[in-house]
C-alpha cells in the first residue's frame, strides 16, 4: 500500500477497528473472520461513521485489473473481506496469517447479521435485483427475523442516467439507512458505491451480489459445507454454467502476472 493510500485509509478509519492488509494477486484484502466483520459493522453504526465493508475473490481481481471505478471502489473500502478459498490458499502458501476461518462473505456471516439487526434494531436497505426479487427476500428476511426494518429498491436502472442516479440515491437517503446492502453484480455495484458513496447518508455499506436472489429462493443457496470444503464455485457453476463459465475457467488465468509478482515478492 503506498503512502497516500495509508493515510487516506487511516483518515477514516481506527487503529483499534483496523486489521493489517495483505496484498494477494494485485489486491488488498484485510484477514478478517464473519463474527470480525458483524463486530466492525455494530462498531461502525453506534458511533456513526459508516463504512464501506467489499470482498475480494478472483473475479473481483480480474476486473480489478479492468475497470478503474473498481480500483476507485477499493481504495475507499475500510474492510476488505476473503471471499475466496483459493485466495486464502494463495495466501498460506505465500506465508501470510490467514486460514479458513478468514473466508467472510454474505453467506457466511448473515444469520449473524440478521441477528443483530434484529438486536440492534438496525434500518437496512436493500439495494439490487430484479423488480420483485429484492421485494421478495426482504419479506422472507422480515417473517425470520421479527421487527427488522428493510427498504428495497430494485437494481434495473441506468447506471449512467444522470435523473435516475440522483432518484435512486435520494430514496436511500430518505430512507435513513443503518446498513445498505448493494446487490447488482460486480463490477456494477462497485461502479455505483464509487460513484454515489458520497451522497449517501453515514451507513455501513455491503456489497453482496446475488444475495436477494439466494433470501429470495429464485437462486439455490450454496450449502455451507460445499464453502469450508472449496466445492461453492461448483455448486454456483452447476446452478449456472452458461453465466459462470468464463468467471471460473477463463478469467483465472489473467491473474498469472500478479501471481508472478507475489512470487518474486516473497
Amino acid at each position: 500500500m503506498s503512502n497516500a493510500d495509508m493515510a487516506a485509509r487511516s483518515a477514516h478509519s481506527d487503529v483499534e477497528d483496523q486489521p493489517a492488509r495483505i496484498r494477494l494477486l494485485g489486491g488488498e484484502v484485510d484477514a478478517v473472520t464473519p463474527a470480525a466483520v458483524i463486530a466492525f459493522a455494530e462498531a461502525r453504526i453506534r458511533t456513526g461513521r459508516g463504512a464501506v465493508i467489499a470482498n475480494h475473490n478472483l473475479h473481483s481481481l480480474y476486473w480489478l485489473r479492468r475497470e478503474p471505478e473498481m480500483a476507485d471502489f477499493y481504495r475507499m473500502a475500510d474492510l476488505v473481506e476473503i471471499d475466496s478459498r483459493p485466495l486464502i490458499a494463495w495466501g498460506r502458501w505465500l506465508g501470510h496469517p490467514v486460514g479458513l476461518e478468514h473466508r467472510a462473505t454474505y453467506l457466511d456471516w448473515r444469520e449473524a447479521f440478521w441477528s443483530a439487526a434484529q438486536a440492534g434494531g438496525w434500518r437496512v436497505f436493500q439495494l439490487g435485483g430484479a423488480p420483485g426479487v429484492a421485494e421478495q427476500a426482504a419479506e422472507a428476511l422480515r417473517k425470520r427475523w421479527r421487527g427488522v426494518e428493510i427498504g428495497v429498491r430494485h437494481g434495473y436502472f441506468e447506471l449512467d442516467d444522470p435523473n435516475e442516479a440522483v432518484a435512486v440515491v435520494e430514496t436511500i437517503r430518505d430512507w435513513r439507512p443503518d446498513v445498505l446492502f448493494v446487490g447488482m453484480g460486480m463490477p456494477r455495484q462497485e461502479r455505483w458505491v464509487a460513484r454515489h458513496r458520497a451522497a449517501l447518508p453515514p451507513c455501513v455499506i455491503f456489497t453482496v451480489g446475488a444475495a436477494f436472489d439466494y433470501e429470495a429462493g429464485v437462486t439455490p443457496t450454496p450449502p455451507r459445507w460445499s464453502g469450508r470444503l472449496g466445492l461453492e464455485w461448483l455448486f454456483r457453476f452447476a446452478a449456472e454454467p452458461s453465466r459462470l463459465f468464463s468467471r471460473y475457467f477463463i478469467e483465472p488465468w489473467s491473474l498469472i502476472g500478479p501471481a508472478l509478482a507475489d512470487l518474486r515478492g516473497r
